[in-house]
């Protein structure tokens, strides 16, 4: 170990005797789990610190894996396959509209503006 790892871990031991990791927001919840698997190995840090800094939002994120997924099938030749992708594409797209009921975003300006072309990519 080196140095910092040291005076790091030595920090840490001393946080936890001093009590300041007990009111934690989520403490003895279970941690969320995200499925990154769809994205490429390099690319998933990155869309972690940029969503995690707000600027890649679940919808867009869904978005995106939806049309991923629309792609996937297109091109599967396998049966099972294609049903598991599809499988998946409806969990997402589910998903997807309960994220805008939640927020309510149908009712803004912007998704009624776009509201035909996101039909258009979802529907089609």
């Amino acid at each position: 170990m080196d140095a910092i790892s040291i005076i790091a871990e030595d920090k840490i031991k001393r946080a936890i005797k001093e009590g300041e990791f007990k009111h934690l927001p989520g403490k003895g919840k279970p941690l969320e789990f995200e499925d990154l698997s769809a994205l490429p190995e390099d690319l998933r840090i990155g869309y972690k610190l940029l969503k995690n800094a707000g600027i890649i939002t679940d919808e867009k994120q869904l978005n995106k894996e939806i049309l991923n997924l629309r792609d996937l099938i297109s091109a599967c030749d396998n049966e099972e396959d294609k049903a598991v992708y599809e499988r998946k594409l409806n969990e997402k797209t589910v998903r997807l509209q309960k994220l805008i009921d939640e927020k309510q975003l149908e009712h803004t300006a912007t998704y009624r503006k776009y509201e035909h072309k996101i039909n258009q990519k979802l529907y089609k």
